[in-house]
């Protein structure tokens, strides 16, 4: 089974002095000294699509670099098998889905199958979400250190899979979840670590005039009307057809375009077919672009949203959002749903506007395209909060800490 290690960082942990300062950066190489001979192993399903992997693709280097020995590996699975994750995953957020016992029996043969091909190497392993979780079975044979980290909003699971699943949780180390809120009565210790933005990465840092120019032209987008921008995978939670609405709304008032930019997942078996509902539902009108990104455009997605007058998220249900922490880095206005990580992000009417439906969005939207002060102010109160709470810095420390935590648990302070 392929790992995912030879990947080096454009970055160097120095080229982030200027922003977090070097005592910061000084703090990161001291933890680092205390786990040089730890092997971290990160397990996920995928290496491309979706926040958890665009997470660790920055995140692996950095640690690396501190002196630790961090790794990253994934799972493998079919079709059907990743169609039942799918439905655990929505479940989790609260989403009612119909899995039978043969869906959970299907589950634990695929996590034997990579019990028997994945070689589990880590003094820590580091499981992320429900795809990877049963493997935890392998802890009494092999021993070591073990932590799951779930990026979805558990805030309201269904009953029925978070007891299959906790079943498994009890028996790791320790938990780590992305809100307050998320975290669930367990007998294990649990850890807060908001996700976080890499701001010297390609999706992130500062774009030319002519970069930003050339991606709206290739893209066909009309470089002289307001531009109001959903990026997300195509995935039914992220509501890419109420975003059309809440568009349709705000177009009889005001000259606009709408584009919706992602891309879909190798562990998501929906969002090809969310792909075409956001197509059918567009066809037809001109202002609207329903943009099917490739893996690894980052320029692209960096140079829309660069563009875009308001940038929008209009989640159903969230972990967090990367997307919202992009935007407000970029000094963006935001509008976004009022549900899971997002507001921690989105601090109502300080660094954006919260909503809590079509109606909603629509009513916002149409606040920040007719008062542009207004709109940049809130951009630059996101910028503030971004580089205060989210970046990638804040967010290798906050891991290195959980990690040592697990050879002291005696000195660290609970959830």
């Amino acid at each position: 089974m392929e790992e995912n290690n030879n990947k080096q960082s454009k970055s160097k942990i120095q080229d982030y002095e200027p922003i977090v300062g070097r005592s910061y950066i000084e703090e990161l190489r001291m933890l680092g000294d205390n786990l040089n001979n730890k092997v971290i192993q990160n397990i996920n399903s995928t290496y491309v699509g979706g926040g958890v992997a665009e997470i660790l693709d920055h995140l692996v280097p950095l640690v690396n670099q501190l002196g630790v020995d961090m790794r990253w590996d994934v799972i493998h699975g079919n079709n059907e098998f990743f169609t039942i994750t799918k439905k655990i995953h929505n479940a989790i957020h609260g989403v009612q889905e119909n899995i039978t016992s043969d869906d959970f029996d299907l589950f634990m043969e695929t996590t034997r199958q990579n019990a028997r091909n994945l070689k589990l190497y880590g003094d820590i392993i580091f499981v992320h979400d429900p795809q990877p979780i049963a493997l935890v079975d392998q802890k009494e044979r092999i021993g070591r250190k073990w932590a799951w980290r779930c990026h979805i909003d558990a805030s309201s699971p269904d009953e029925t899979v978070w007891n299959f699943l906790h079943r498994f949780i009890i028996h790791y180390d320790a938990a780590v979840f992305s809100a307050p809120n998320f975290a669930r009565q367990l007998t294990i210790p649990q850890f807060l670590i908001s996700p976080s933005i890499d701001p010297l990465s390609d999706k992130n840092k500062e774009l030319s005039a002519e970069i930003i120019h050339s991606v709206l032209s290739r893209y066909k987008l009309n470089q002289d009307k307001p531009m109001i921008l959903q990026v997300s995978r195509f995935d039914r939670l992220k509501d890419p057809v109420g975003v059309i609405a809440a568009f349709e709304m705000v177009r009889k008032n005001i000259d606009c375009q709408l584009v919706l930019a992602g891309g879909t997942a190798t562990d998501d078996p929906e969002s090809e077919e969310v792909l075409k509902e956001a197509q059918d539902r567009a066809s037809g009108n001109s202002d609207i672009h329903v943009l099917l990104i490739p893996p690894g455009s980052d320029i692209e997605i960096n140079a829309l949203q660069r563009a875009a007058t308001v940038i929008l998220q209009k989640s159903i249900k969230e972990g967090f959002g990367l997307t919202v922490s992009e935007a407000l880095w970029k000094k963006k206005p935001v509008v976004a749903t009022g549900v899971g990580g997002i507001t921690l992000q989105v601090k109502h009417k300080f660094t954006g506007l919260l909503c809590h439906s079509i109606e909603g969005a629509a009513y916002s939207l149409r606040q920040l395209l007719t008062n542009k002060e207004y709109a940049n102010w809130l951009g630059q109160n996101g910028h503030q909060h971004v580089k205060q709470n989210f970046l990638i810095t804040r967010h290798v420390k906050d891991y290195l800490l959980l990690f040592l935590s697990l050879y002291y648990p005696d000195d660290v302070i609970y959830l």
